[in-house]
């Protein structure tokens, strides 16, 4: 009996160790691959570091480190909940890495696209791939949706090292934060994955100046298509022209529950003759992340100790208050914010900020920044927000709204 017990025992040790090994992530880097319903392939590239049960991520893009520390392996299984944007992967061990789906909820239904990874590859695209033709680098005047009604300027910033390239997109709503990709002969690949979003753009290019045949995906069935061309005096629209009161109005008032369920108001004593700042913001939006990220670490520590106020308004993808109240939080908590934010019970479709603020003669996009004097009045909008990502459009923006606000503090 006692033989056969060891012989078991011998039998069963390399499937147990087998699944004792899978109890953890691997350390290092590894390719990520979510799959598009078109069967394009949209990859990023994350660290693992940490001990079992203490393990975390950090998804890479460009100069981008974000860390992602809700990370549980259990038997075969990997579950890694998203520190914003409310979405999660579910896997499974594999014999070469994880797979299983990527899942975004959006209030009232789920995206889900399915997932690959393998560590040990730091490449993104390409592990070997023939050599550029063209360098891209600088400024580009680019249209999204060539070809269709709805079309769209923007403006492209790229920097190429070799094969290796990174950049962004800026649209009057903001940027589409940190893009990584390569050039491989004339062909572009950028990607970008942030917990919330993922983007994958592909194009050809034809000379040092002129960019073709460009697609967009966006997470699992998003196309559109891009062309560009070089042009160091592309810009946008000034951010603080495109929204405004209507005639006759020079106040904003609202009275909404934070979210802790307290009412909250404008004209609470708090706000009394203080600069406020009202930010309005969604959590499944990308660019007010990167908007309450600054003034969070850096503008309110700056500017609160000399009497300004923020605000922060928030339009969920549900008019459902718990489900709101559970999002935000999240956001508080990642973000340490140290201000108020308040559950608007509205979405953000078309029409609904103006629903909730019918002072307002139109509305361009999430994010937008309301600035009030310390007579209540508002002084000016801006419309958008260039995060990071956009290099010298962020410290120029940062510049121009300190300056701004060191002048309303001074009257």
């Amino acid at each position: 009996m006692k033989l056969r017990t060891t012989l078991i025992a011998l039998f069963l040790f390399p499937f147990i160790t087998s699944l004792s090994a899978q109890s953890k992530l691997q350390t290092g880097t590894w390719r990520g691959v979510l799959k598009t319903s078109s069967g394009n392939e949209l990859p990023f590239n994350f660290d693992v570091t940490g001990t079992p049960g203490h393990q975390q991520l950090a998804i890479i893009n460009g100069a981008e480190r974000f860390k992602v520390t809700d990370v549980k392996t259990k038997s075969d299984s990997v579950f890694i909940h998203m520190p914003l944007f409310n979405s999660e992967f579910r896997l499974k061990f594999t014999g070469t890495g994880l797979a299983g789906k990527w899942i975004k909820h959006l209030g009232d239904k789920d995206a889900v696209m399915n997932f690959t990874a393998e560590p040990n590859m730091a490449w993104r695209f390409f592990k070997a791939a023939p050599a550029p033709k063209f360098n891209v680098s600088g400024r580009w005047s680019a249209v999204f949706g060539e070809g269709t009604p709805g079309k769209e300027k923007l403006v492209g910033e790229f920097k190429q090292t070799g094969s290796k390239l990174t950049g962004t997109f800026l649209s009057i709503s903001g940027d589409y934060r940190f893009l990584e990709g390569t050039i491989v002969g004339d062909q572009l690949y950028l990607s970008c994955f942030d917990g919330g979003h993922a983007f994958l753009f592909t194009a050809k290019i034809v000379n040092t100046n002129t960019i073709i045949d460009g697609k967009y995906y966006s997470g699992l069935s998003g196309l559109d298509k891009w062309t560009a061309v070089k042009d160091a005096n592309a810009k946008l629209p000034d951010a603080y022209s495109l929204t405004a009161l209507k005639p006759g109005y020079k106040k904003v008032d609202f009275t909404f529950r934070d979210i802790n369920g307290q009412q909250v108001s404008l004209f609470d004593s708090r706000f009394k003759n203080k600069v406020v700042i009202v930010q309005i913001l969604g959590s499944w939006c990308p660019n007010c992340m990167d908007e309450t990220n600054y003034f969070v670490s850096r503008y309110y520590k700056k500017y609160h100790p000399k009497g300004v106020e923020i605000i922060g308004l928030a339009y969920e993808r549900t008019t459902n208050f718990a489900q709101s109240q559970k999002t935000l939080r999240q956001l508080k908590s990642h973000f340490n914010v140290p201000y108020p934010l308040l559950i608007t019970g509205y979405t953000p479709a078309k029409g609904d900020p103006q629903k909730s603020l019918p002072m307002l003669a139109d509305f361009k996009g999430f994010p937008s920044t309301i600035i009030i004097d310390k007579k209540g009045e508002v002084r000016k909008i801006h419309t958008g927000f260039s995060g990071p990502g956009t290099g010298i459009y962020y410290t120029q923006f940062i510049d121009e709204f300190e300056r701004l606000t060191d002048d309303l503090l001074a009257e």
